[in-house]
Order: C-alpha cells, then sequence, then structure tokens
C-alpha cells in the first residue's frame, strides 16, 4: 500500500508540474537575429500649421547594451528613422545626427496622450517600437545630449 500511494503521489506531482509549466506567462524572447529585409518605412509628419502644442526629445538608440549577444555588430546608420506616434498617428520623425535623434513632436492638443516611438534601423533593415510610452507634455523636453532618453526597442512582428 506504502508503493501505491507514493506511485500515486508521484504520478500526481508530475501531472500537476506539466499543466502549470503549461500556464506560465511566455517571457519575451528576443530573435535569434535582427537582419529582416524591411524597406524604410515612409511616415508622414503632421503639418505645423495643424498643430497646436509641441514638446522635444533627445533619444539615443543603443541596441548593443540592450541585446549584446545580438546586436553586438549594430552600428547606427545616417538613413535610420526615428517617429513618434499617438496611436497610428505621427507625431514627428528624427533622423540620425551626431549619434542622437532630435525629435519635435508636434501635438494638435495640449492632452497628455501617450507617444510611442518607432525606429527603423538601416544596418538591420529592421523595425523596432519602444516598450513604454510616454506622456506628451506640451513645451516639455525629454532628454538632453548629457542625458539623452535611451528606450527600450523590441522587434515590430
Amino acid at each position: 500500500m506504502k508503493k501505491s500511494f507514493i506511485f500515486a503521489l508521484c504520478s500526481l506531482s508530475m501531472v500537476l508540474l506539466v499543466l502549470f509549466s503549461g500556464c506560465k506567462k511566455d517571457k519575451e524572447q528576443a530573435p535569434e537575429t535582427f537582419v529582416s529585409d524591411m524597406a524604410r518605412p515612409v511616415w508622414t509628419a503632421p503639418e505645423k500649421s495643424d498643430m497646436t502644442s509641441s514638446m522635444v526629445a533627445v533619444v539615443k538608440v543603443d541596441l548593443k547594451a540592450q541585446y549584446p549577444s545580438i546586436a553586438a555588430d549594430f552600428v547606427l546608420n545616417e538613413n535610420d528613422l526615428l517617429g513618434a506616434f499617438s496611436g497610428e498617428q505621427c507625431l514627428g520623425i528624427a533622423q540620425l545626427q551626431e549619434g542622437y535623434f532630435f525629435l519635435y513632436i508636434n501635438s494638435p492638443a495640449e492632452s497628455s496622450s501617450q507617444v510611442t516611438l518607432r525606429y527603423y534601423s538601416a544596418f538591420y533593415k529592421n523595425l523596432f517600437e519602444a516598450k513604454d510610452a510616454f506622456p506628451f507634455k506640451n513645451d516639455d523636453i525629454l532628454g538632453t545630449i548629457a542625458d539623452p532618453y535611451i528606450p527600450s526597442l523590441v522587434v515590430v512582428k
């Protein structure tokens, strides 16, 4: 009887282990490579005359620091592009200048809508998006050259 009880207990433990291991939330996994064949996006910045509010962001992209094993060969490229979006509406576009993106972000209102950054890497020919959005604040400056805003980026699937 003792053996059958131990066997049943072990069997139950195995079943529970299998069931609960399938319920774990999948962790974000980086792809094995960032290389793609995606064409450079054609984003359209809003007309300044349609916008009543603006803010500035000094942004630095550092995929090497975030993904050292995948992006060890990463270099910024003059054809890289950074865009600020509220939903699908483009609020501003910047190109690389001396290692930074100086992003002028326009908005039709002074609201605190959430702004998401999208980054196109010409090196990898791939599109990335910031994990976290930030609130739009009229007349605000996000980041400086001495302390730039460095978004945490994930590949857009």
